[in-house]
């Protein structure tokens, strides 16, 4: 049903492993998997996706058994097409522009259970073998925008004359051309051994990432190189070291990073040493922007989920007969107004205008929008690399959630989301929200904050309390190894011995062993 068209090439595939929190640790997956009755129920989001919307067939993991990392997920085969399965907008990049990246999105999708691949769990080490076998792919990517940047700079070095001589006569540019050649070679060999070994079916993890690395970390080195001897002409676009120069960078980050690969190779030689100190695996992920109440109105009408908002606004000590310039700037505002991709076409910019107006404070707007739609001014954009808000009301409209916008909003007192997605990292990261069309809700919410008087000039603002989160006392028991005075914590449980965190001493299954020393559970002693 799946391998044939592909290999006939009259569908294409594509993989979702990384999301927000799980980019070199793939234990930090966030999309769900939850068997109901024949179907699986996938939520949550992907991201740097290759052929993402492209694609027919995607291979997407995610956690079917949360709470013991990497052994939770699980591999499926998803069809481009099936309903909730949505995808984000093309990402502007730097380099590799021919090849479409995206978000995969997944509110409520479906999955027929025989798209389970392998068995529940299986899924970490299925995205392990397929890496293993990409990155020598990637490798001889690397090698290839190496080459031909190369050649391209060996042939102009001989036609370029400067102080009457070709310029490859130089010692300096023939001794840069002798190491480029020689890193080539290297590179090579590497990527040819790694193959064969593939090929013989024998173990090729270590070689592969040997090949990976090496391979992508000198055509870096070559591409800077062969653009420098081509000099200033080199520099221009249209040339073609100069894509090659911004085409090389993506081979050290994708199929693993190269400090990743670095990690595969160390761990390869040196092997599994003794376990020493506890190893907390799969540790919990707090919400970017820190503690929040996540009070998210899904029930009920448009009306009654703007009501109970506007209610909890007002209970928080906002007060809407006040508002601050319009024009003011987002690192002095007290209250913004935010549009993300959701907001649709350009002329739904004025629902966040009148929102802003009602509120009583200004607008802003996630980096798609300033950047890639250009909606607003780049001064408006807010993010880790746009502008930070440290007031008090932020309100995100149609924002997905993005990390690099949670982290330019993260000290705001009150952050309040709306979004059609209910599975909306926005809505982890926020105080309040409601679930619904932002062209629905905004109208709304403007018209239940707008009491028809001209608004009276905000007082300086002065930061509001934040909500902080209620100290709760553990009412378990410790125990502590009588051989090596290692403590056994609940609340962390043994990841490497399949204990989740929670789990009470006294559940641990007998054969249990000191994760220190490898004593026996019962040499264990409470204190």
């Amino acid at each position: 049903k799946y391998l044939v068209p592909l290999a006939k090439g009259e569908k294409l595939g594509a993989f979702g492993l990384t999301e927000e929190n799980a980019g070199s640790d793939a234990g930090g997956t966030e999309t769900t998997a939850v068997l109901d009755g024949d179907h699986y129920i996938l939520n949550g989001e992907k991201i740097f996706i290759t052929n993402g919307g492209e694609a027919d067939i995607y291979i997407v993991f995610a956690v079917t058994t949360p709470d013991i990392g990497t052994r939770g997920i699980s591999a499926f085969i998803v069809e481009k097409g099936w309903e909730g399965f949505s995808f984000g907008k093309h990402y502007d990049k730097m380099g590799i522009r021919s090849s479409v990246t995206a978000e995969l999105i997944f509110n409520e999708v479906k999955v027929p259970k025989e798209n389970l691949l392998g068995k529940e769990g299986d899924g970490f080490k299925i995205a392990m073998s397929t890496l293993d076998g990409g990155r020598i792919g990637i490798a001889a990517q690397a090698l290839g925008i190496a080459q031909g940047a190369y050649e391209n700079a060996l042939e102009y070095s001989k036609e370029r004359i400067q102080f009457g001589k070709p310029i490859c006569q130089n010692q300096i540019i023939a001794f840069k051309l002798a190491d480029m050649a020689t890193k080539l070679r290297a590179a090579r060999m590497l990527i040819y051994s790694a193959a064969e070994l593939k090929e013989n079916h024998e173990h090729y993890s270590m070689e592969a990432a040997m090949a990976k690395q090496y391979a992508s970390d000198v055509c870096l080195e070559i591409v800077n190189d062969a653009l420098q001897i081509f000099g200033g002409s080199g520099y221009l676009k249209g040339m073609e070291v100069e894509r090659a120069y911004r085409d090389a960078k993506i081979c050290t980050i994708y199929e693993g990073t190269n400090e990743i690969q670095r990690v595969v190779i160390a761990a390869s030689i040196i092997g599994k040493m003794p376990k020493n100190e506890q190893v907390v695996k799969g540790a919990q992920r707090g919400p970017i922007t820190g503690y929040r109440k996540k009070v998210i109105f899904k029930d009920g009408s448009a009306d009654e989920k703007v009501s109970s908002l506007v209610e909890a606004l007002k209970k928080e000590g906002y007060d809407f007969t006040v508002a601050i310039p319009m024009n003011t700037s987002i690192s002095k505002a007290d209250r913004v107004v935010s549009a993300g991709q959701g907001i649709g076409e350009k002329a739904n910019m004025s629902l966040i205008e009148d929102l802003a107006a009602a509120v009583g404070g200004t607008v802003g707007c996630s980096r798609p929008v300033a950047e890639t739609l250009k909606y607003l001014p780049i001064d408006r954009y807010v993010g880790m690399s746009g502008q930070k808000f440290n007031g008090n009301l932020y309100i995100a409209c149609g924002i997905s959630g993005a990390g690099q916008h949670l982290k330019g909003i993260k000290d705001a007192t009150t952050i309040v989301a709306v979004n059609i997605n209910p599975n909306a990292k926005i809505f982890k990261n926020a105080d309040y929200g409601i679930v619904g069309d932002v062209n629905e809700i905004l109208p709304l919410l403007t018209a239940a904050l707008d009491n028809g008087e001209p608004k009276k000039e905000a007082p300086p603002m002065k930061k509001m309390k934040r909500a902080i989160p209620k100290k709760v006392t553990p009412t378990w028991k410790h125990y502590v190894c009588n051989g090596c005075g290692y403590e056994y914590d609940p609340g962390l449980g043994d990841a490497e011995g399949e204990i989740a965190p929670g789990t009470l001493f006294e559940n641990i299954p007998e054969e249990w062993t000191c994760p220190a020393c490898g004593e026996e559970k019962s040499m264990f002693i409470e204190i």
